[in-house]
């Protein structure tokens, strides 16, 4: 048996001292504060962390990232679970043999837990029982380009016929509203309005039923969410808590949605502490620098933030005196919960996983080249 202390350990809600016993991965008492065999003093012990939206990319696209690199970069973040995306890895994981390919692919490769999302693509829907069956937590789709040849969009009508008893995960942007990118952030900025994002929402309200939504980033956005059924929810990201379209100084700050402005920022703020936004998730989605290269219609978009989550959203939150109880939730127990790990993970209580993260909630933390694990730190 392995014990931790700390004089802040975050349980039911609130910090206080205590000491956790664990024996084969698995938590078996959390009890007053006694010196463990390790003990953290002041610093914080939280529950390991889950990101819920990574892109590992490995097999087909492992130049772009890896499984050792991106569980390497999550666990240095705090994160003790991911769940990968079902692109943009080759194959994509759309039918049960190609996750029976990824998981081949990812054996020997982890350094923390991981599980995955399905995709369905057009003419995928056979595979959604099989994947289910195999154990995917949910499914994701698109309904616009998702940038890759290999994982198209669907159409309403797929989505209205697909009667899923696990998560239905979108990439809400309205494609008739999405329009060509110049070269330039403005350009490529006002090709994907606000409103596309809020359009596919509110579409996706009249299914009636559970449907979450990915990387929201525009007050519009959460204000369709906020107008939807109870049953739909949704995320937002470090990047889009972190900057605003002033600090976009080059194609490294290109994402889908896009960054937007200050007004848009203090909205998904405000949803975050109002509920209507339910988690915060990196959408780590890296390739290597020379896709980056361009501008801002050739460039790829994504953003590597898999390691920086927890400390980019606490600097945000904690300036606007939210305290780090709310952030961890938003960090860990939501984005549990909407994977299906809830019942092992998501909060520190006996019978859950012994998954820990030990935070500074005053340190500094140094972003460079030399301290990020992702395949390409820069």
């Amino acid at each position: 048996m392995t014990t931790i202390s700390s004089r802040a350990v975050l349980i039911d809600g609130e910090f206080r001292p205590a000491t956790i016993r664990f024996e084969d991965g698995v938590i078996v008492e959390v009890a007053d504060h006694t010196s463990g065999d390790q003990d953290y003093g002041d610093l914080n012990v939280l529950p390991g962390l889950v990101d819920t939206h990574v892109h590992v990319n490995q097999p087909g696209r492992t130049d772009w990232e890896g499984f050792a690199t991106a569980t390497a970069a999550a666990l240095a973040g705090g994160s003790t679970t991911i769940v990968d995306m079902p692109l943009n890895s080759i194959p994509p994981t759309i039918s049960v043999a190609a996750l029976e390919v990824k998981r081949a692919s990812a054996s020997g490769e982890i350094s923390c837990d991981v599980a995955f999302w399905g995709g369905i693509v057009p003419g995928s829907e056979s595979e959604v029982k099989g994947l289910v069956a195999e154990g995917v937590c949910g499914f994701k789709v698109f309904l616009t380009d998702s940038g890759v040849p290999e994982f198209p969009p669907v159409d309403m009508a797929t989505i209205t016929d697909l009667h899923l008893d696990v998560p239905l995960l979108v990439h809400a942007e309205w494609p008739a509203l999405i329009g060509e990118s110049g070269s330039d952030y403005p350009s490529y900025l006002a090709s994907r309005p606000p409103e596309a994002e809020a359009e596919a929402i509110r579409r996706l309200s009249e299914l009636g039923g559970p449907v979450h939504i990915l990387h929201v980033s525009s007050g519009d956005g959460v204000d369709a969410i906020a107008a939807g059924p109870s049953s739909m929810t949704g995320e937002t990201c470090p990047h889009y808590l972190t900057f605003v379209d002033a600090d976009v100084t080059g194609t490294e700050f290109k994402c889908a949605p896009p960054i937007r402005n200050e007004e848009h920022r203090a909205a998904l703020w405000e949803a975050l502490q109002m509920g209507t936004l339910g988690m915060v998730v990196s959408d780590h989605s890296p390739s290597p620098s020379t896709l980056k290269e361009g501008d801002f219609a050739s460039a790829w978009g994504g953003v590597a933030s898999v390691q920086l989550r927890l400390p980019a959203t606490w600097h945000g939150a904690a300036t606007r005196d939210i305290g780090l109880e709310s952030v961890t939730h938003w960090l860990s127990a939501a984005p549990a919960a909407l994977a299906g790990l809830g019942r092992t993970k998501g909060s520190i209580e006996v019978g859950k996983d012994a998954d820990f993260a030990v935070f500074d909630p005053d340190g500094a933390t140094t972003v460079s080249a030399e301290t990020l694990l992702q395949r390409h730190p820069s």
